[in-house]
């Protein structure tokens, strides 16, 4: 079917949408599965299960105690991914994802070069960083073992500050006795 020639679409508009469906074969898969909508699975428990599981196929065949088994994932939750994936129209969604080219497996990198470095650590970033994005940084805590939190407590491990830290975040830090670091390596 020629897009253009839909009412109210132009050469420019189906273009457009054209390169949006090429860039959501992007979306790496923790996004994908957070996606598809699996009852109590957000944004944060859809990375959780990416990195346990590494791909849908293997989340689609875990059994509760497989499940049950990942940090983070309790009896609720568990259950919830077996039903959606005991439901015929919910496999037939994920096969039909699959064939539209959309990520089913974590990326191979971030399979590989992961550690327990920051495991059981909650980390803040704070500030603008020269060298690598917040996204990046948020990769790689995650990457690590660690959790990412947007506001300082005391479960804070510590605040990783770029330039220009909020004068708010600082002070809490300081409040509480976080350690401001500016490297994750120090």
């Amino acid at each position: 079917m020629d897009i253009c020639r839909l009412e109210g679409l132009g050469e420019k508009s189906a273009v457009s949408i054209v390169h949006g469906i090429e860039d959501s074969k992007k979306v790496p898969f923790e996004r994908v599965l957070f996606a598809i909508g699996i009852r109590f699975v957000g944004e944060t428990v859809a990375k959780i299960l990416a990195r346990a599981f590494k791909s849908m196929e293997a989340l689609e065949n875990a059994t509760m105690e497989q499940l049950t088994a990942v940090n983070e994932i309790g009896t609720k939750i568990a259950q919830s991914i077996v039903s959606f994936f005991a439901d015929e129209r919910s496999r037939e969604l994920v096969n039909r994802l699959k064939e539209f080219g959309l990520q089913m497996e974590l990326a191979q990198e971030e399979q590989e070069g992961g550690s327990d470095l920051l495991k059981d650590k909650t980390i803040v970033i704070s500030g603008v960083f020269n060298y690598h994005s917040r996204d990046e940084y948020k990769a790689l805590i995650e990457r690590h073992g660690g959790k990412n939190s947007g506001s300082i407590s005391a479960k804070t491990s510590f605040v990783l500050a770029g330039d220009n830290m909020g004068p708010a975040k600082r002070e809490k830090a300081q409040e509480l006795g976080v350690r401001v670091r500016m490297s994750f390596w120090k």
